[in-house]
């Protein structure tokens, strides 16, 4: 009697059993049994001796990781400074937002320098063809391989033993050591972790193509986030011109950096001054518009935020926000109230980061509310006037990180005034910004009304 080729494993204890069942045997969990590959029958233990051994911390050796370009900056600066050889990333983006086209860019670069190899498994070669023509790149050196079939992939890339590795996407590829269809979990996390095993032995460096599901998130299981060196996201609206990489997760490299791309018809090109795709230029001041500067990994990006605030003719007042967390929306809007004596019960207030930017850190408070102040009182803030600072439920006003290089930015871009928390008094002036320092969040209300 043939053994079976996979087994079902549950996601949240564990268990293994050969044949699946609606209910875990183990954890009395429902629905929690997936497929997986079925270990060899060697012992895993049998060469433990030869391969392992016990070391010193103190004394590993330990080097910098060598790094080679993509020949695009702002990718490089999401990474880290480049690709690491054995190192896998993982990519993940919505349909039509560009990731094909910038690694088919990356790879085009790195061919005059480079073994690469682009496995598709999504397109046909004449359509990858027919993209290179289009966004005029040079591709007599980049390798292509149009397969969907884990155990052709490895052959391949065991054969040619490439610096690079493009596999587009990992949800297409399957593994024929498991009867499942290609994209489900288990045929995912098989197939990824197979091709991890094989960057780290060969040293080639994989880059995974993921899909997104509609919440946003990367499809399939959590862990495959795990497995991979680096996760980066491809953000950005598909009717707007321009597109954002943020880092997640980076091994090698700082985490929540940013890179600004604009889509050209000959492709994705870096924006050299991308705090300015964030700012609108208005001819005159208008009410309820505040620039903020927030931190997006070590760089310092300039962002217009916009409030309206109007009379509700509702039971119960609106509160809505893009760009930024809407239940700290309405928190603030308590705080406001409380120790300003502002109150907002009987208005809809609406609150948007201008340019599609998603707005993280709590650095965006202060700004948040002098708009929404200005959009109350349809009072402009000054002209000129650079705004952050966290606000605190007690109405305390408190210091962010890296303010020095807030200011800096924003004097570079021609602002001349910023109100800032005190506890973020610049070391050293910054010179041609006059800086107004604040304690409280009633200190900077009565600073500019």
């Amino acid at each position: 009697m043939a053994k079976s080729k996979s087994i079902y494993s549950c996601t949240e204890c564990g268990g293994k059993t050969l044949k699946w069942q609606g209910q875990c045997p183990y954890c009395q969990l429902w629905n929690t049994l997936v497929e997986t590959a079925a270990e060899k029958n060697s012992s895993r233990f049998a060469h433990a001796n030869e391969v392992s051994k016990v070391q010193n911390l103190e004394k590993v050796k330990v080097g910098e990781e060598p790094r080679y370009s993509t020949g695009i900056i702002e990718f490089d600066r999401v990474l880290g400074g480049g690709l690491v050889d054995g190192g896998v990333i993982l990519l993940g983006g919505d349909p039509g937002i560009g990731k094909s086209t910038l690694l088919l860019q990356a790879l085009s670069y790195l061919s005059d320098s480079r073994l690469v190899l682009y496995v598709s498994g999504e397109e046909s070669a004449s359509q990858i063809a027919l993209r290179a023509k289009r966004l005029s790149l040079v591709t007599k050196n980049v390798h292509l391989l149009t397969e969907i079939q884990l155990e052709k992939v490895q052959e391949i890339l065991a054969k040619n033993k490439p610096d690079v590795a493009v596999i587009d996407s990992i949800q297409t590829i399957y593994s024929d050591s498991l009867q499942s269809a290609p994209g489900s979990v288990a045929q995912v996390r098989e197939c990824a972790a197979q091709l991890t095993r094989m960057a780290k032995a060969t040293g080639t460096c994989i880059i995974l193509v993921g899909h997104v599901t509609k919440e946003g998130t990367l499809a399939g299981p959590r862990v495959l986030e795990h497995m991979v060196d680096t996760v980066l996201y491809f953000e950005g609206d598909t009717q707007s011109s321009f597109r954002l990489i943020r880092a997640f997760k980076n091994r090698f490299g700082a985490i929540n950096e940013l890179g600004v791309f604009a889509m050209t018809e000959k492709g994705l090109r870096e924006v050299s001054n991308p705090s300015a795709i964030f700012l609108s230029h208005h001819e005159e001041e208008v009410p309820g518009s505040c620039v903020m500067v927030t931190q997006e990994g070590t760089r310092p990006l300039l962002v217009e935020i916009q409030a309206l605030v109007d009379k509700s003719h509702a039971l119960s007042p609106k509160r809505l926000s893009v760009g930024l967390e809407q239940n700290r929306l309405a928190m603030l809007l308590a705080v406001l109230h409380r120790h300003v004596g502002i109150p907002c019960f009987d208005q809809d207030v609406f609150v948007n980061a201008v340019g599609g930017v998603k707005i993280t850190e709590p650095g965006a408070d202060l700004a948040v509310l002098l708009a929404i102040v200005s959009s109350l009182k349809n009072k402009p803030l000054p002209k000129k006037t650079i705004i952050f600072g966290e606000v605190g439920l007690a109405g305390e006003v408190r210091p962010v990180q890296r303010g020095q290089e807030r200011l800096k930015e924003a004097a570079k871009l021609g602002f001349t005034q910023a109100i800032i928390p005190k506890a973020n008094k610049p070391k050293y002036p910054v010179p041609g910004i006059d800086v107004i320092l604040v304690e409280r969040l009633k200190d900077a209300v009565t600073n500019i009304y």
